[in-house]
């Protein structure tokens, strides 16, 4: 059997995650879809819609075949290295080729973009350190960085100012840096753009947009006919066992509180926490009273909105630099769920998979796991705030069988 990866958050599962899965699986001609997903905390640091365990479900019934869990300290880190500890996943469970979704849809433009920065790496870092002296984001410096080379070297390459694009040239990256001989596809990114609103005229939304049309109208029928049925009917199960939906807004009262329980000086130990700013974060942490209100308050032209999140996540779960720096790769593969094809797949190649594969946590003793258990203990408490019912977590939780 051969597998195709993808990289994923599923926050939630909708029909163009569906159409993803298909595609890359008819594309590679692969007998089984991989997804490495981010766990209860994401990419733009934020807490996940609903738990690893309902994304899960929602994958298995629609395509994917095995599901394994991006541990924290990548699944919240920038695209860079989140894309590393991704692809360094899919390539230790000896996947052929990983399929990602952009919006230019072609892999050539991809790997030519790759090789002008690879070639020109001294001028491309010099560059970014230019603009961002001049006080503008990370994000915009490597863009501004990326046209000037453009401008200097003619050909066919992507555009960086859409954010399927950056990720998808981060995998690149770190396929070549990690010398692995998984094979790149990628999928032309079909109806709704990334940050794009719910269309009532369409069957295709960006999770974004599907996130804010369930929290604006706090009613899944707003958003049904943009998901499969079986996706609908883990988000019906979590409003009904739980009443409130993972949001940063739900998770306000102890985000608020973890931020000032610290001094100014315990803070800046905090993954991410940029000197100077934790005066600001417990100034306007002790008058807001949302948290959309403190990020307004707190957001400027230098920070951009998600890495103030992500850095809020690391201070909510009381993650610090120390923790966050000192695990360049995963030690393991989590296993969070699988189909019949999928477990075919793990009994013919996981005495070949270059890292231990864990479906019981109890029996493990790591410590970058332990970042992940304690993840989703905080996960649990910010849901909990808000219903009596308790979220299973990891030790009473095996991987999900379909």
């Amino acid at each position: 059997m051969q597998a195709v990866g993808v990289v994923v958050e599923y926050n939630p599962f909708h029909n163009g995650h569906a159409y993803h899965a298909e595609q890359a699986k008819k594309i590679t001609e692969a007998d089984a879809v991989i997804a490495v997903m981010s766990g209860q905390f994401l990419q733009r640091g934020e807490p996940a819609l609903v738990d690893k365990w309902a994304r899960t479900k929602m994958a298995l019934a629609s395509g994917v075949d095995i599901v394994i869990e991006l541990p924290y300290v990548f699944s919240t880190a920038q695209a860079n290295q989140f894309a590393y500890g991704a692809i360094f996943l899919l390539s230790a469970m000896q996947c052929k080729t990983f399929a990602f979704g952009s919006e230019d849809g072609r892999i050539t433009p991809f790997i030519n973009s790759f090789e002008l920065i690879n070639k020109n790496r001294t001028q491309y870092n010099a560059l970014i350190k230019q603009y961002m002296s001049l006080g503008i984001s990370y994000p915009k410096a490597l863009h501004e960085a990326y046209a000037q080379l453009q401008q200097q070297f003619s050909g066919n390459y992507i555009d960086l100012a859409q954010p399927n694009n950056i990720l998808g040239l981060h995998y690149i990256e770190a396929a070549q840096t990690l010398k692995s001989p998984i094979r790149p596809v990628t999928i032309p990114r079909i109806g709704a753009g990334y940050h794009d609103d719910a269309d009532k005229m369409s069957s295709i939304a960006s999770a974004t947009g599907i996130r804010k049309a369930l929290f604006e109208a706090k009613d899944l029928t707003n958003v049904e006919q943009f998901m499969p049925t079986t996706s609908l009917a883990e988000l019906t199960k979590w409003q009904q066992s739980y009443n409130i939906f993972g949001s940063w807004e739900a998770f306000w009262p102890l985000l608020k509180f973890a931020i000032l329980r610290h001094t100014p000086e315990q803070l800046t130990a905090f993954a991410d926490v940029t000197e100077g700013l934790q005066y600001a974060l417990i100034k306007h942490a002790k008058t807001s009273n949302s948290f959309i209100e403190f990020m307004t308050l707190i957001k400027s032209k230098r920070y951009t909105w998600t890495r103030l999140q992500r850095m809020l996540t690391h201070i909510y779960t009381g993650i610090t630099k120390e923790q966050l720096h000192s695990y360049k790769e995963p030690s393991y593969i989590r296993l969070l769920g699988m189909t019949d094809a999928g477990q075919r797949y793990l009994s013919e190649h996981k005495k070949h998979f270059d890292l231990p594969l864990i479906s019981r946590v109890a029996a493990v003793q790591d410590n970058l796991l332990e970042i992940d258990l304690h993840a989703t203990t905080m996960y649990g408490i910010g849901i909990n705030l808000h219903t009596n019912k308790k979220i299973d977590g990891d030790f009473k939780t095996p991987p999900i069988r379909l």
